[in-house]
């Protein structure tokens, strides 16, 4: 699929999820690594989205990581930034910082380089944090350019968030 493609793809899970958060009052906020603001970008993208899109970070940096949204240095330490116990991590810490109902993160390796045996270019991990619970996504994919990563990221976030909410 290509990046544009993606991007009409994310529209209209924007416009899906613009409707279910509205309708249940929640506001979201995102915690961003590999995609480097793509997802704020899009939710953004939609006129009225201040009414439920708090904001995000984007933490590409380790200690950002650590700093801003809370995960804990033992957690990069034994499982690695591209992780889904990281994600977890992201996810809730967002929405704890922010005051957001839901927290939405994404880690990976966009490419091209980067990529290891265990996690190769492409391998990205989403979270989905609502009060307590937690749910953690592994995909991977290597046969897109950077940009296409990143967008099949960003919108597999959305996706799986619909699927949740």
């Amino acid at each position: 699929m290509d990046e544009r493609t993606m991007e009409v793809q994310a529209r209209e899970a924007i416009l899906t999820l613009a409707a279910r958060l509205r309708r249940g009052g929640w506001r979201l906020a995102v915690a961003e690594s590999c995609t480097g603001g793509l997802l704020g970008h899009w939710i953004t993208q939609v006129p009225g989205s201040s009414a439920y899109f708090l904001g995000g970070v984007i933490a590409y940096a380790n200690a950002l990581k650590c700093e801003l949204l809370g995960v804990p240095q033992a957690t990069l330490e034994r499982y690695g930034a591209v992780s889904g116990p990281t994600a977890a991590a992201m996810a809730q810490g967002i929405r704890r910082r922010t005051g957001a109902e839901i927290g939405l993160a994404i880690t990976g390796i966009a490419g091209p380089g980067g990529g290891t045996p265990q996690k190769p270019v492409g391998t990205v991990y989403l979270a989905v944090a609502i009060g307590s619970t937690t749910w953690v996504w592994h995909e991977s994919d290597d046969t897109g350019s950077r940009a296409a990563n990143k967008a099949r990221s960003a919108l597999a976030a959305l996706q799986h968030l619909l699927r949740v909410l």
